[in-house]
């Protein structure tokens, strides 16, 4: 998880509030610049006080971390000195190429830095992050909202170590810490065995085409019910007519669901540019994968059954061609056309029934 600190400095009335809801997103820390504001944090919250051009005092001995700016304050080492038991971090506002260095400097040497970007553009942050590749302290970027967070969580794929964020509203700090969870939680795949194969004729299938590379033991859970899915492989496998395209993963027939974040589930056919799968590997470890492109066209199609140990049936229907393929365990590749009763393949069976997309307890029948 990517650190999250709320900034509280220019709220009013609902700053009583906001503090409530950062103690129970269990945000990292909160940030203000009057100390009184912080005195019934928990110990579980970062106590931020943001010095501003204000004089240091013996007050700043009640909070765990203080933000200077080293031009007014003198440097984070003599201020370490003068007050041994408060962390600082150095407060740099980045313009121009002058105080980028100062940020990159900073990024290499200081234990906190809280860098503030006035230009919309990531590409002063990439530079900090590269030069600081190897350096042991943290990035804290400001971010003016939950969605600017989240990209800064994903700049060069490594992101910033945290974000500073000021709220505006009850709900802000709740944002704030979504953006931060670096990928969703890990699934339970199990071994589903094939119980049967069937070429059923013409029909709709989709291939969803994102916008990132798949690893040759990932794919997507495809499935015709909600209550059990199977693996299906992206295109990362070399073929002989035709080149890959590890961005792809031909699914299944358009009815079919896909999993999305949260236990989402989504039909393939209202995937579209811009929305978002669950691309899951063969240990079950996830990542969100954007959509670039769902192309639905008509071919053969075969319908794969299953079963899970537990006894749930599962479906999949897929294009009926050898080079559309399946995962088994250990990563194992399968073409679908060949599979047979007794061959094993990776699924994941969600326990929940569903209401457009969302799981929900409910009598539900598929089959």
């Amino acid at each position: 998880m990517k650190l999250t600190w709320v900034d509280i400095r220019s709220l009013d009335q609902e700053k009583v509030a906001v503090l409530e809801e950062s103690v129970h997103q269990r945000v990292d820390g909160v940030v203000t610049d009057d100390p009184t504001d912080l005195a019934t944090l928990p110990p579980t919250v970062k106590k931020i006080l943001f010095a501003g051009e204000s004089f240091l005092s013996d007050e700043i001995a009640s909070v765990d971390l203080v933000i200077v700016d080293t031009h007014t304050h003198g440097s984070t080492s003599d201020l370490t000195r003068r007050f041994p038991n408060v962390e600082f971090a150095r407060y740099v506002e980045i313009i121009d190429s002058a105080t980028l260095d100062d940020a990159c400097h900073a990024a290499r040497t200081e234990r906190w830095s809280v860098l503030y970007f006035r230009d919309p553009t990531k590409i002063p942050l990439e530079i900090v992050i590269a030069a600081a590749s190897n350096a042991e302290g943290n990035i804290i970027t400001v971010a003016a909202d939950a969605v600017e967070a989240k990209i800064i969580f994903g700049v060069l794929e490594h992101g910033s170590d945290g974000v500073m964020m000021a709220a505006a509203k009850v709900g802000d700090a709740t944002a704030l810490k979504a953006a931060s969870s670096e990928r969703p939680p890990s699934l339970d795949l199990v071994e589903l065995e094939v119980t049967g194969t069937r070429h059923i004729g013409m029909g709709e299938r989709a291939c969803v085409d994102t916008c990132t590379y798949f690893r040759k033991d990932e794919g997507i859970l495809v499935g015709s019910h909600s209550k059990g899915m199977m693996l299906c492989v992206s295109e990362t496998h070399p073929l002989p007519y035709m080149p890959t395209r590890p961005f792809r993963v031909n699914a299944g027939a358009i009815m079919s669901y896909t999993l999305a974040a949260d236990e989402r589930t989504h039909y393939l056919s209202e995937l579209e540019a811009g929305s978002k799968v669950l691309a899951v590997d063969v240990k079950g470890q996830t990542r969100l994968a954007i959509v670039g492109r769902v192309k639905i066209e008509s071919r053969p199609l075969i319908s794969v059954d299953a079963q899970a140990p537990d006894g749930t049936a599962v479906n999949l229907i897929l294009q009926d061609d050898w080079h559309v393929r399946v995962l088994g365990p250990g990563g194992s590749v399968l073409n679908s056309t060949e599979l047979k009763p007794g061959d094993k393949v990776l699924g994941y069976l969600p326990r929940a029934d569903r209401h457009v997309g969302y799981p929900i307890s409910e009598f539900c029948l598929e089959k």
